[in-house]
C-alpha cells in the first residue's frame, strides 16, 4: 500500500470526489484501492530502463476494467503520470482535468488541501484541462 504524504492527501481527493477511482501504478498500471501490493518495488515512469507498464498494456487494463465507460477523467500526480494518462484516455474520447498540473509537489499538495478544506474539487479547471 502507498503511504506517502503526497498519496494520502490524493486519496482524500480521490475519495471525495468519486466513489470510483483507480492508482496508476507504474509497475502494475491501473489497480484499485484495496489492491495488496506484494512489497516495495523500484519501477517509475520517470526512468524507462526501470521497465514501466506499457500505454498498450493500460489501454488493455482500461478497456478490461472498462475504465472507459468513464467520460470525465482527474488526473493527480506529476507530469509523468499526467502525460501517460493523457496517452491512455485522450484517444477514447475522455475530458481529462489535471487541476494541480505544473505545481511543485509542494504546492500541489497545499492546493489540494485547500481544495478539499472548500470542497472545490477543480480549481483553475481551465487552465487544467486537456479536451480531446
Amino acid at each position: 500500500m502507498y503511504t506517502g504524504s503526497p498519496f494520502v492527501l490524493n486519496r482524500k481527493y480521490a475519495e471525495r470526489l468519486s466513489e470510483q477511482w483507480v492508482i496508476l501504478s507504474a509497475k502494475y498500471g491501473f489497480i484499485s484501492p484495496s489492491f495488496v501490493i506484494p512489497g516495495p518495488y523500484n519501477v517509475t515512469f520517470k526512468k524507462q530502463k526501470t521497465g514501466p507498464i506499457s500505454i498498450p498494456a493500460l489501454q488493455d487494463q482500461v478497456r478490461a476494467q472498462t475504465l472507459d465507460r468513464f467520460k470525465i477523467i482527474v488526473g493527480l500526480g506529476g507530469k509523468e503520470y499526467r502525460a501517460i494518462i493523457e496517452s491512455v484516455f485522450a484517444p477514447a474520447g475522455a475530458e481529462l482535468y489535471f487541476p494541480f498540473a505544473g505545481l511543485p509537489i509542494g504546492k500541489a499538495m497545499q492546493a489540494t488541501k485547500r481544495a478539499l478544506a472548500a470542497d472545490e474539487f477543480f480549481p483553475n479547471q481551465m487552465g487544467n484541462s486537456h479536451r480531446s
